[in-house]
């Protein structure tokens, strides 16, 4: 499995490209801005993206939907409890103030222990909530790609619609921190004084859940 973390400027968030060497196909997640420099790095790499995966409804993570769906036939993934997120009128008017467009209706509405299947290679779904009511985090062994649920040093806001501190800090203590602590953490935004981390690294010196 190849991982590209590609950095867009604005809102500092971050859109990973995962590609399957063995079929050249790959995934994105939370291709929000920049699409066509995200589609001309899939291009170098040499890859066919078949997904698109929303780590939850927000248009900072989503508002490049509707470009990269129309240049590739991607299908769209995201977790049923956020799928009404991405269609909704204040959802798809933030996005196009974002510079982006409104977000066609998912494809694939995903659950909490799913496997979605990249060619040879494989995500699992974990469920999150508490930045949102259908976050999720993708998880394959060694990688966890962790959306607005955990950042490098810090964790994801909970004072909109559907957000929980309690819900959060469940969610990272029973289903993230119960990984292995090599496992490197990819968060949604670049906040943190590194772009990436580990388990080990958040558990002992993240301030928000120690």
């Amino acid at each position: 499995m190849e991982i590209k973390q590609i950095g867009l400027a604005k809102m500092a968030t971050f859109c990973y490209m995962i590609g399957d060497d063995s079929t050249k196909t790959c995934a994105l997640i939370d291709p929000a801005f920049e699409t066509q420099r995200i589609l001309s790095e899939v291009g170098t790499a040499g890859y066919k993206v078949t997904y698109v995966i929303n780590t939850h409804g927000h248009s900072d993570h989503s508002a490049g939907n509707a470009s990269i769906i129309s240049a590739t036939g991607a299908k769209l993934l995201i977790h049923r409890a956020d799928a009404k997120k991405l269609s909704g009128f204040s959802s798809s008017a933030f996005s196009r103030l974002l510079g982006g467009k409104g977000s066609p209706k998912p494809d694939i509405l995903l659950k909490d222990k799913d496997v979605i299947e990249i060619g040879k290679s494989f995500l699992t779904v974990i469920h999150t909530p508490g930045h949102t009511e259908g976050g999720i985090c993708l998880y394959s062994p060694g990688h966890i790609f962790t959306g607005d649920t955990l950042f490098v040093g810090a964790v994801g806001r909970t004072d909109l619609p559907g957000g929980s501190m309690k819900q959060l800090l469940q969610s990272i203590h029973e289903k993230i921190f119960s990984l292995p602590g090599n496992t490197r953490v990819w968060p949604g935004h670049d906040y943190g004084p590194f772009p990436y981390s580990t388990i080990d690294n958040e558990r002992r010196t993240n301030p928000f859940t120690v």
